[in-house]
């Protein structure tokens, strides 16, 4: 079990370093691109959580991951990972770069969603979603889009905690709900 302490602190300390530079966003991306890289390469992963091999074998290849990422890897995410290598603690890359994602919306008044429709909804229409959202959350809303042919019609945001469900699926269930009773 991971603890989430340990990521925590982990995503606060890139946090506070990034931000000193105003790079926040940046270190966000590339965070999030590193870890995407181990977790979708089982090699990679095994090379860079498995204690067989060596600190300066992982520290080798933490180093030739972070010179192929699509832009030049900013000083605190390399100094951070190289640092998650000294200590054997790259288990918690997933959970840091998660946090560290929370963290940097909190800190820039952003809140992360998710809009899932029965179709692919055009640019127009996500971006319409987006505002009506902003205007009832109160905050800058970033949203996914996801396709689940099971909503039937109609679309249903997650912000934050709160689900506003407009879905074709959740009327006819209520429909069916009222006509039993």
């Amino acid at each position: 079990m991971v603890n989430v302490s340990i990521a925590r602190r982990y995503a606060r300390a890139i946090l506070d370093v990034a931000a000193e530079g105003n790079r926040t966003d940046l270190v966000a991306e590339q965070l999030n691109a590193f870890a995407a890289v181990v977790e979708h390469s089982p090699e990679l992963s095994d090379v860079l959580l498995n204690p067989a091999y060596s600190r300066a074998q992982r520290s080798l290849v933490v180093e030739s991951v972070l010179q192929a990422l699509p832009t030049p890897a900013d000083p605190a995410l390399s100094n951070a990972l190289r640092l998650l290598v000294d200590r054997n603690r790259l288990g918690y890359l997933p959970d840091i770069a998660r946090l560290y994602r929370d963290m940097a919306d909190a800190r820039a008044g952003r809140v992360r969603g998710q809009v899932t429709s029965a179709v692919p909804l055009s640019p127009d229409a996500v971006t319409h979603l987006q505002q009506s959202l902003q205007q009832l959350t109160q905050r800058n809303v970033v949203l996914e889009t996801r396709v689940d042919p099971a909503v039937l019609g109609g679309a249903s945001a997650q912000v934050g905690g709160t689900l506003y469900d407009g879905t074709l699926r959740t009327q006819l269930e209520q429909l069916r709900r009222e006509l039993k009773s």
